[in-house]
């Protein structure tokens, strides 16, 4: 699990934290699906960052599991009731997930699987991924195997004009200079996923 999308250093990374989602429509949207309140929610190779705290502030009991090499998650049987993944790298086979999730979550419990979508601003920074097209086609490995998918429009809203092109040109060299030229309001549109499925008797 990641806090952000974009692994960027050099300060970067702080700045685009508090430029990213600042309506906090993504952790709304989790609560949403989850929900989350009041609940066990388990985060996969996350750490206490931003996602965790404004889970936590919704009501969530937050934890954490790593997962490794074999794609095992050092998670108890049936000790969760909302398993999350944020911005991970899609390693092609969804099954060893499924089947994790299927041991770790409680009868009713909620997958939820956080990725880029794409058709949006943003997109033109990071070219050709496979969030963008192979994750969300109806062919595609989530919607073919059992998830459904929630479309939440954000943004990435900078304090001006030029704060949003002296960033995007420092973060993404010249491609970030052509996306800001072409900027006529200080924010970028930016469209995630949220791919969720029900595990157990109430599936």
């Amino acid at each position: 699990m990641a806090d952000l999308p974009i692994e960027l250093g050099d300060g970067l990374a702080e700045r685009l934290a508090r430029i990213l989602d600042v309506e906090a429509k993504i952790p709304r949207t989790f609560d949403a699906l989850g929900p989350v309140g009041g609940r066990d929610v388990l985060l996969l190779d996350g750490a206490d960052g931003i996602r965790a705290r404004q889970l936590a502030e919704l009501g969530a009991r937050v934890t954490f599991a790593a997962t490794d090499e074999s794609l095992r998650i050092d998670a108890p049987d049936d000790s969760a009731d909302v398993m999350a993944d944020l911005w991970a790298e899609f390693r092609g086979d969804l099954e060893p997930t499924l089947r994790e999730a299927d041991r770790i979550l409680r009868p009713g419990g909620r997958l939820l699987v956080l990725h880029d979508y794409g058709r949006d601003e943003v997109s033109q920074l990071r070219g050709d991924l496979p969030d963008y097209g192979l994750l969300s086609r109806r062919d595609g490995p989530y919607l073919r195997g059992g998830f459904k998918v929630r479309v939440v429009h954000c943004f990435w809203t900078f304090d001006s004009l030029e704060d949003g092109r002296a960033f995007l040109q420092e973060a993404f060299g010249g491609v970030g200079a052509e996306v800001a030229s072409a900027m006529k309001r200080p924010r970028l549109t930016y469209n995630v996923a949220v791919y969720h499925k029900t595990f157990g008797a109430t599936a």
